[in-house]
């Protein structure tokens, strides 16, 4: 993982905001989208956010995240596991 390029971590972040916007947009927000912008920038923020803070969190209890020695390949591994949770996160939401 530490040899994984910035750019495909950074892409792997914007693929999984993109995935996560999409499917609010479809499951919540397609008819009233244009009532409700505000709304659904919020959503998908506090979802990407709140799923990189209980990765980052986790690897952290499980010490899989570097923080002191190499912050870089520890907020590489937070952003890769945070792509399935953001997408966990997303249809959790649409079930409750």
């Amino acid at each position: 993982m530490s040899e994984l390029p910035v750019q495909n971590v950074v892409s792997l972040a914007i693929i999984s905001i993109v995935f996560v916007a999409l499917y609010v947009y479809f499951t919540f927000y397609r008819d009233l989208f244009h009532q409700y912008r505000a709304e659904y920038l919020k959503r998908v923020l506090a979802i990407y956010i709140l799923s990189l803070l209980v990765v980052a969190i986790l690897l952290t209890l499980i010490q899989a995240a570097p923080w002191s020695t190499d912050p870089v390949v520890a907020l590489k591994r937070v952003v890769i596991a945070a792509f399935p949770a953001t997408m966990s996160a997303a249809v959790s939401d649409a079930i409750s």
